[in-house]
């Protein structure tokens, strides 16, 4: 197989891991061709010290990052009924009327390691992802999937370094939430 051939085997993967942070179909095409094609070019510099997939990935981080800052400098309209101070969406009814936690307590997480490894448990990670508002998944994603420090997130997401914070936290929270109820209670899809 040649190296070019290799490059397409990982379409799927950098499509699926653009869509994820971007949420734009078309967005998440363009910066996966865009990946792909810059690999194309950069052929001669890949020094296989880590996998094709590995360095793939790196040039995507940097296509998707170059895609947000875009999105910052454009102005956009915020439609009526999105209440974007709180960025909460369907996680409203875990917190009070002071942001503080209201959820009912978590049940115990039974055995997460073997659920890592198992495939069906990412489909469904994307899927729980998926359901938290914007912001708060592209915080998830820039800090634990891309490696950027909080101060590099607030400012890719135009937040303070407080509302930063609490984006990470309420995603993690709601993510978790979503895991409980749909992986670790039984109701695997």
């Amino acid at each position: 197989m040649t190296l070019a051939a290799e490059l397409e085997n990982h379409r799927t993967y950098l499509y699926r891991y653009a869509l994820l942070q971007l949420r734009d179909p078309q967005q998440a095409e363009d910066v996966t061709q865009d990946t792909l094609l810059a690999g194309l070019e950069q052929l001669d510099r890949f020094e296989g010290k880590s996998s094709i997939k590995t360095w793939l990935t790196g040039i995507l981080k940097f296509k998707i990052i170059d895609v947000i800052r875009a999105k910052q400098k454009e102005p956009q309209a915020i439609p009526p009924d999105q209440d974007d101070d709180t960025g909460l969406g369907p996680l409203e009814e875990l917190f009070d009327d002071r942001g503080h936690w209201a959820a009912p307590g978590v049940s115990e997480w039974a055995k997460p390691e073997q659920a890592m490894n198992n495939t069906q448990f990412w489909q469904l990670f994307e899927l729980c992802l998926q359901k938290l508002p914007l912001k708060t998944a592209q915080a998830f994603m820039m800090r634990e999937i891309m490696g950027l420090d909080l101060p590099e997130i607030c400012k890719e997401l135009d937040v303070s370094a407080t509302n930063g914070s609490v984006l990470l936290y309420r995603a993690r929270m709601g993510l978790r939430t979503c895991l409980t109820e749909k992986w670790f209670n039984g109701e695997t899809p």
